[in-house]
């Protein structure tokens, strides 16, 4: 018996030798463990591009599988999983509970080397020796139209229309392709767009082309100032009246232009009518225009 206390102190047990384990008087009963399963949101696709594999990321409305709806797709710049993804994605299915934009196929584009794929060549000094990588748009932009959006089509029920959306750099991209290649998506979302870039060339080409019918685009600026401040503005001053321009430079910062505006840019690019929104100041503010010009999308 000594031999059995002194084993069972230890945590020990002789082979062939059970000890029994009671619970002290007055313990609570042992709780089981509850059933549990994953949680899943979405499907994830590998696709490669620029000489590396990164993810598209789609997810579907809810209740899409048991319905034969169509939907537009909406294309999310950094949107990988350890970039912009549930963010961006929290912020589309917030606004469906208030009823403020409709329903889409939400897709993150991962992006690996941002300046690469987001941003054109630029003739600055500075620039290209921080980003000797920079300059690919065109080529990034021509990977999603010739293999991303073909494969969504093919595998989701779209309506026909895709939006595209995306901040700081990928926000330039977004300004970039409403300017030169408008007719490739219905509507563009540029959240605080880094239109400093090569000293603002793409504001200078916007001028020199003029308006000229483009889809609409909602734009924002934050406190950026500089060359970013003035390429946004002169965007708006030359870029036609399909721009719904959030002029937030006294309440925003760069950092938290994306958190706060991606609600209202789905609001004027996906608008479904709702007449409570006001109610609730879910209101969408366009600077550069009268505000129930703004109210009327």
């Amino acid at each position: 018996m000594r031999l059995m206390s002194l084993l069972a102190a230890f945590g020990l047990a002789m082979p062939g030798v059970l000890l029994a384990q009671e619970s002290p008087p007055g313990a609570p009963p042992p709780i089981e463990r509850p059933v549990s399963e994953p949680i899943t949101i979405g499907t994830s696709y590998t696709l490669e591009t620029h000489g590396a594999a990164r993810r598209i990321n789609v997810i579907v409305p809810h209740g899409y599988g048991e319905s034969e709806d169509s939907y537009p797709i909406l294309l999310m710049l950094d949107g990988g999983m350890e970039q912009d993804l549930f963010l961006t994605f929290g912020l589309s299915r917030w606004n469906l509970l208030w009823g403020r934009s409709e329903q889409v196929i939400f897709v993150g584009v991962e992006t690996v080397d941002r300046q690469r794929e987001l941003l054109p060549p630029t003739s600055d000094t500075t620039e290209r020796e921080r980003y000797p990588s920079a300059g690919e748009s065109a080529q990034f932009r021509t990977w999603l139209m010739g293999e991303v959006l073909p494969m969504l089509r093919a595998n989701y029920r779209s309506d026909g229309r895709v939006f595209l959306a995306g901040e700081s750099a990928a926000g330039h991209f977004v300004a970039e392709t409403w300017a030169l290649h408008p007719d490739l998506f219905d509507g563009y979302a540029a959240i605080s767009p880094s239109m400093q870039w090569s000293g603002s060339a793409l504001a200078d080409q916007i001028e020199a082309s003029g308006p000229r019918p483009r889809p609409p685009l909602f734009i924002s600026l934050a406190d950026e100032g500089g060359t970013t401040e003035t390429g946004i503005e002169r965007l708006v001053a030359s870029g036609g009246e399909e721009i719904c321009f959030s002029d937030r430079r006294s309440e925003l910062v760069h950092a938290n232009s994306l958190h706060a505006l991606l609600p209202e840019a789905l609001q004027y690019l996906l608008p479904t009518g709702a007449d409570w929104l006001a109610d609730y100041g879910l209101v969408l503010r366009c600077d550069n225009r009268r505000e129930t010009a703004a109210q009327s999308r």
